[in-house]
């Protein structure tokens, strides 16, 4: 009776473990398919884990967790926000071999692509299924107000920019929010695209370049993730707006904005003299973005 229960148990596992490679093989032949310079083996040397937490559609939101011994930061780095920025979430992927290969004393947790039902859309789509733009989604104060404000008259009611009916409403924004209490990160890097810009909200001085993309402070929005973990949680999240949704910066340019990011992670996170509470920026509410 035992040993049934025992081979049950073993059988069980192992189907458990074949249906997970499958899924991530077929996750990463997806995202070989779709996103720029991405190929099946940079996917496949990712080695992305199940979270556990599904998409509307029931996409897995696939993570890569990356500790370090006597880690001294914990950096959460998401791209594929809004699925039709392809190249963020192509970034995500392309930085986690580098932040193997690259010593720095920080536990890195990447979400490459936290909108895979607005990505894998034909055509993508920035919205998740239900119509919700992601980054307006998240529970900024006074939300219930600003957000709907903001969506009828400073974006004319965009559908591309709705920020659904209630803070937390979407399981992808959710899953967002939960991950932050978890790992409870000391610095976010949300990666977008097509501005070419580099954004930064939060506390200490922000970093004045990645790479080619120079800081250009745009201001904030009711219910997206600078104003939520960068103004009112106090974590800096920094930003990045790639030149194009559908292509990549070169390898080499990819590299260098790591580099920038750690660089700039060790003179201002890591030296606790360097973290004055600045002003909260003013909130203002551009017309884009």
């Amino acid at each position: 009776m035992h040993r049934h229960i025992l081979f049950s148990c073993l059988a069980a596992l192992s189907l458990s473990a074949t249906l997970l490679h499958n899924a991530h093989a077929s996750g990463c032949a997806e995202f070989a398919r779709k996103l720029p310079n991405v190929s099946l083996s940079l996917c496949q040397s990712a080695q992305l884990q199940d979270s556990k937490a599904r998409s509307v559609k029931g996409q897995p939101l696939w993570v890569r967790d990356i500790p370090v011994v006597d880690a001294k930061l914990r950096v959460l780095v998401v791209g594929g926000i809004h699925g039709d920025e392809l190249s963020s979430a192509s970034l995500a992927l392309h930085w986690i071999p580098l932040a193997q290969e690259i010593p720095a004393q920080t536990h890195w947790r990447f979400v490459p692509l936290l909108n895979p039902d607005g990505l894998l859309t034909s055509p993508a789509r920035r919205t998740n299924a239900n119509g919700v733009d992601l980054n307006r989604n998240f529970p900024t104060p006074n939300w219930d107000k600003e957000a709907p404000l903001y969506w009828e008259h400073k974006v004319s009611r965009d559908p591309r920019r709705w920020p659904g009916n209630k803070p937390l409403s979407e399981p992808e924004s959710k899953y967002l929010h939960d991950e932050m209490e978890r790992f409870k990160p000391d610095m976010i890097v949300s990666i977008h695209a097509p501005y070419g810009v580099l954004d930064f909200d939060g506390p200490t001085t922000p970093p004045a370049k990645l790479g080619r993309l120079y800081l250009d402070q745009v201001g904030i929005f009711p219910g997206s993730l600078g104003n939520y973990g960068g103004v009112h949680k106090r974590m800096p999240v920094v930003t990045i707006e790639l030149p194009s949704a559908f292509r990549t910066p070169l390898v080499g340019e990819m590299r260098q904005m790591w580099l920038d990011l750690l660089r700039w992670q060790s003179e201002r996170l890591l030296q606790p003299t360097t973290l004055p509470k600045n002003p909260v920026k003013p909130a203002k509410f551009p017309a884009q973005r």
